[in-house]
């Protein structure tokens, strides 16, 4: 690629070269990554912004994140309004909006799993010894 040349004038050229480019964008980034597009630079982060971020409780806010992201899409698919959801769950709509906008805070992890037996899922919790604890929260629909 010659300098000036933009990815458009890239798509006119034989497909040989299209395909060196094509290759380079399709490299898979690890974490930890760092590069620039324009002039915003970037670090690949490890899935878990919270980590990402240095929080302590990390594992523990993302688990929770994860049921309430399950919520969320149940929510969603049925085409429920806020109201009706809150309807359904036994609680107030405010307390759907923040579910909704991700304000977890005041939302327990017994709350989000009472929710989502109500809507008629089932929630396994693991306990194992392990040489890392840790908090995991696999979501199988």
């Amino acid at each position: 690629m010659r300098m000036g040349q933009t990815l458009k004038d890239l798509r006119k050229m034989p497909e040989a070269v299209t395909m060196r480019v094509t290759k380079a964008k399709e490299r898979r980034l690890e974490r930890g990554d760092r590069g620039k597009v324009d002039d915003t630079e970037y670090v690949v982060g490890g899935g878990n912004a919270y980590e990402d971020l240095g929080f302590t409780d990390a594992e523990e806010r993302f688990a929770k994140l994860k049921l309430a992201a399950q919520i969320n899409e149940i929510i969603k698919e049925n085409g429920w309004t806020q109201k009706a959801a809150a309807l359904k769950l036994g609680t107030q709509q405010p307390e759907i909006s923040n579910l909704i906008r991700g304000r977890l805070r005041s939302i327990t992890y017994d709350r989000l799993v009472d929710w989502l037996i109500t809507l008629g899922y089932s929630v396994e919790i693991k306990v194992k010894r392990s040489k890392n604890p840790h908090v995991e929260v696999a979501i199988a629909v």
